[in-house]
């Protein structure tokens, strides 16, 4: 919303018709009168719980006008006692406007009803019956509903209507103000083009049409707006190209067209902007180079092409933007080097160009005359080493580089940048030790140098990093002993797998209170595994597999609150399974195979259908009691004869006291757990703002700090994560210290009762958690885990194959998880780029809730047509998948295939796998040479997915198998399965 104060001068009123105020002149002790009426009549449609109304009353006194201007919110002409001024602006004013008469007040130029809880429509007649000494009406941030009103008021300078729920179309006479100065009608559900008569605002100087449906293309019209200097319509679904017409506007200052469907190239025309300082059209569908005029616009102070289809290479006159500050151009098919020009810019504090195809060395001075606050490179192809200079500014707080192939020492001027928060240096070629000071950064809570060949005893190292929250020091070189990191009381995710780890975990590892996720996994850790770890009561996923722990599963671990992923596998633990261990509610995942564990598997939880590879290569038995399906494959335990004795009486009784205390026990602990269960997923009702909420919750952590409140209150333009073709992700936050999380708003519809069913059941940890569901008549939400990652879509093509890998592995176990482990089959049918978040530790995670999925009873029932079958069956799922697979090898998308003779992806696959070369269907940033025979696997699987009869396609679990075998997974201990060996 802008502002703009446009009172009106006594010179300016006597321009008004003269036979008007000739009139009001005669009439003066009646419009004293009326004023007072007005007001009062309008106040009477009002609640007003702050009571700011209270000074409204009428009064005795004969000099009515006297009240009325000492009225709260009332200003008065000094010289005529009139009424100019209306302003109730955040005054927590509810109710609706019955009647247009407080807009006709005689003299009054601004009323100001903004951010309040205003409902119902805005009087039809507004336009046509208001006062013509109006100049500014804002009645933005309400709940007005409706359409815009229809009319003009003549000398009306600023229209502000934004941020309600108006809907319809812009009516075709919005160019009938001609006197408008600022137009705002953003953040409402307006449909329809924008019509071609706005061009004849010529006097416009703001417009704001964004966060709205708009569709059509962008009239050419606004080449006629010489005033302009804010255009912003974005978060809309316009189409077609960026009239080269908005280069003739010599004012402009700021162009914002983002989030929509824009098409074709950037206007060269653009460049003629002289006055322009941002420029935002990120997240189009643009394409072809970004043209040489742009970087002439010497003003802009923030440059943002990102989400396109750019390509070309930035030039060297890029260092003419002496003024920029803010550069992203990330998530394009831009190549080349990045300039040298950008490190002469003096005023660049952002600079984010990742997932590209950029290549060669970062530029040697780059931080060295810049003032870079924020750095990501990420996915990309640059190689060489990481310059001294980046952090030269001593304000450097975020520092990306992920996902390339740079190599050396990092920079030991790192270690000394105390401004750093954020660090992500994974997926490269790093070699030696950490840079001195690293370990002891103050400000850093995210620190990822994962997948690297980074080495050292780092535990022999001082640890001071009091905000760190997420450390990932997986698959090195490290050695020695654990790092003491007693410091890090925040920690809530430790990641130390697959390195040369020794000694004993730490019992002071216990400690940390807010640790979720812990991985210690392929490492040499030897010793008893301490108990003390079900202290972290927060702790989802445990991974201590592939080491030489010794001793029993700790029976500690029955308290466990949240847990749902726990492996041991791979290990030298003895004794028996706790049997308690299988009360976790929350347990869904257990591996314990190959150990040295015997006696009988729980009959509880997560161990009733638990798979008999993640039992494997111990002593283990099922009970003859167990009246449940048998799914591990394990022997029944066999019975113990014992010799009957004769026992005293004494011994009778108490073993018999025993066994009903027993009884009574645990019939009071079953209770509990299914009183909290229920009382976790039962369907509660909430009123809210005169709304009521269905509310139902699958998470009880969740539960205990959720308020409809916190949901409502996310669902705000600047908690946006993410727009995609399925809708608008925001990020909220439970009361108090609670989960964070993600809203998605669905149609009503859509939410039907097989979303409950994914709530309560599809738990693992590649799919993302579905934590709750609200909804009312009119709308409806789904609450996400939020996860810390990105879409699949956005990365995609700067990830390695190592990278996609763990995406094709992932997504392939999700999909075996639904088919074979949950109560109902889960039929997802629609896997994309889109609908998978790939986590800070390379993991995807698969968005299940959505529109397209369905729920049957039995697996892979098929009663009607072959139609109906390929939809509703669970080799639809393989389907979807075969053709994800196929985005992942070839970088291509539907999209880009769908025009061409082949008229799909799979089609165009089957042709160039049979007779094309590798080179020319693989996606270019894939090495083939180090990874052809997977490769060539991997198409062949993808290709069997996706055969025409659902029939002839692989089970999930075959998929997962066949994915082993060609990626050389093991899912045994066997000798070399580990990445190091003992020396």
């Amino acid at each position: 919303m802008v502002e703009i104060n446009h009172s009106s001068s006594p010179n300016q009123m006597c321009l008004k018709p003269f036979f008007f105020f000739f009139f009001l002149s005669l009439n003066l002790p009646c419009l004293r009168a009326n004023e007072l009426d007005i007001l009062l009549s309008f106040k009477s449609s009002l609640n007003d719980p702050l009571q700011f109304l209270s000074s409204w009353s009428s009064s005795s006194n004969p000099e009515l006008t006297a009240d009325v201007c000492k009225w709260n919110g009332v200003v008065c002409d000094v010289s005529s006692s009139r009424v100019i001024s209306l302003d109730l602006s955040g005054k927590n004013i509810s109710g609706q406007i019955l009647s247009s008469d407080v807009f006709r007040l005689p003299f009054v130029q601004t009323i100001n009803l903004s951010n309040n809880k205003l409902s119902g429509p805005i009087p039809h007649d507004i336009f046509y019956t208001s006062s013509p000494s109006l100049r500014y009406l804002n009645l933005s941030n309400n709940n007005f509903t409706g359409s815009v009103p229809k009319g003009f008021v003549s000398g009306l300078h600023t229209l502000d209507l934004s941020n309600n729920m108006l809907s319809g179309r812009i009516f075709e006479d919005i160019g009938s103000f001609s006197d408008l100065e600022v137009l705002d009608l953003g953040g409402n559900i307006l449909t329809g083009p924008v019509p071609a008569s706005i061009g004849n605002l010529t006097r416009l100087e703001f417009l704001t049409l964004a966060s709205n449906q708009l569709t059509g293309e962008l009239p050419v019209e606004f080449g006629q707006m010489k005033r302009l200097r804010w255009i912003y319509l974005g978060y809309n679904n316009l189409s077609g190209g960026i009239p080269i017409e908005i280069g003739d506007l010599p004012s402009l200052n700021h162009l914002d067209l983002v989030y929509n469907n824009l098409t074709g190239e950037i206007p060269s025309s653009l460049g003629n902007l002289r006055e322009l300082q941002y420029l935002f059209l990120y997240q189009n569908k643009l394409s072809d180079r970004i043209p040489a005029s742009i970087f002439g616009l010497t003003k802009l102070v923030s440059l943002d092409l990102s989400d396109n289809f750019l390509s070309g290479e930035i030039p060297e006159s890029v260092k003419q933007l002496q003024s920029l500050e803010i550069l992203h151009l990330f998530s394009n098919n831009l190549t080349g080097k990045i300039p040298e020009g950008i490190t002469s810019l003096p005023r660049l504090q952002v600079l984010q160009v990742w997932s590209n195809r950029f290549s060669g060395e970062i530029p040697a001075n780059l931080g060295k005359q810049n003032n870079l606050t924020v750095l990501d490179l990420s996915t990309n192809n640059l190689t060489g080493k990481v310059p001294d200079s980046l952090c030269d500014s001593g304000q450097l707080d975020k520092l990306i580089l992920f996902s390339n192939s740079l190599e050396g020492q990092i920079p030991p001027s790192l270690g000394a940048c105390k401004s750093l928060e954020r660090v992500r240096l994974q997926n490269n070629r790093f070699t030696g030790d950490l840079p001195r000071g690293f370990t002891e950064s103050p400000l850093v809570y995210f620190l990822d140098l994962s997948n690297n060949q980074l080495e050292g005893n780092i535990g022999a190292r001082a640890w001071d990093m009091p905000l760190l929250q997420m450390l990932n020091l997986g698959h090195n070189h490290f050695s020695g002993v654990l790092p003491d990191l007693s410091a890090s009381k925040m920690l809530q995710k430790l990641e130390l797998s697959g390195n040369r780890f020794t000694g004993k975990i730490p019992r002071g590892f216990g400690r940390f209170s807010e640790l979720m996720d812990f991985d210690l996994s392929e490492n040499e850790i030897s010793g008893e595994i301490p108990g003390e770890l079900s202290s972290c009561k927060k702790l989802v996923s445990l991974d201590l597999s592939h080491n030489f722990l010794t001793g029993q599963i700790p029976s500690s671990f029955s308290e466990f609150r949240v847990l749902g992923d726990l492996d041991l596998s791979c290990n030298q633990l003895s004794g028996e399974i706790p049997k308690d261990l299988g009360k976790v509610e929350s347990l869904v995942q257990v591996n314990v195979s190959h150990n040295l564990l015997h006696g009988s598997l729980p009959s509880t939880g997560a161990f009733l259908a638990i798979n008999a590879t993640s039992i494997a290569g111990n002593d283990l038995c099922i009970s003859s009691d167990n009246d449940t399906e048998n799914t591990s494959g394990l022997p029944l335990c066999k019975s113990v004869v014992r010799k009957k004795a004769t026992k005293s009486w004494w011994f009778i009784v108490s073993s018999t006291l025993a066994v009903v205390l027993f009884v009574l026990t645990s019939l009071f602990l079953i209770t509990l757990v299914l009183k909290k269960t229920t009382s976790t997923f039962k369907v509660t009702r909430v009123e809210e703002d005169g709304n009521t909420w269905e509310i139902q919750l699958f998470d009880s952590i969740f539960a205990k700090s959720f308020t409809i409140e916190s949901v409502l209150s996310s669902v705000k333009d600047q908690n946006v994560i993410s727009i995609g073709k399925k809708g608008v992700l925001y990020k909220g936050r439970s009361d108090g210290k609670g989960m964070e999380f993600v809203v998605k708003e669905v149609k009503n519809r859509d939410l039907s009762p097989e979303i409950s069913e994914i709530g309560k059941i599809c738990r693992h940890r590649n799919i993302l958690r579905l934590l709750g569901t609200c909804r009312t008549e009119k709308v409806a939400y789904l609450v996400y885990e939020h996860v810390e990652g990105n879409r699949l879509s956005e990365i995609l093509h700067g990830l390695s194959w190592e990278g996609r890998k763990k995406v094709i592995v992932g997504v392939a176990k999700a999909l075996r998880f639904l088919h074979l482990r949950c109560s109902q089959a889960m039929f997802y049918g629609q896997i994309s780029p889109e609908s998978i978040v790939v986590d800070v530790k390379d993991e995807p995670r698969v968005a299940l809730g959505l529109p397209g999925l369905h729920c049957m009873e039995t697996a892979c029932m098929a009663q009607e047509t072959r139609e109906r079958k390929e939809m509703m069956t669970c080799k639809s799922d393989i389907s979807g998948f075969g053709q994800l697979l196929l985005q992942l090898i070839t970088g291509k998308y539907p999209a880009d295939v769908e025009s061409g003779v082949n008229g799909s992806l799979v089609n165009w696959a089957r042709r160039c796998y049979s007779d094309c070369r590798i080179d020319t269907w693989i996606d270019s940033s894939i090495d083939t040479s180090e990874y052809h025979d997977e490769i060539i696997k991997a198409m062949n699987l993808a290709l069997n997915c996706t055969v025409e009869d659902p029939r002839d396609r692989p089970s999930a679990q075959n998929v997962v198998e066949t994915l082993e075998s060609i990626f050389g997974i093991s899912s045994s201990c066997a000798p070399g399965f580990k990445k190091f060996s003992s020396p």
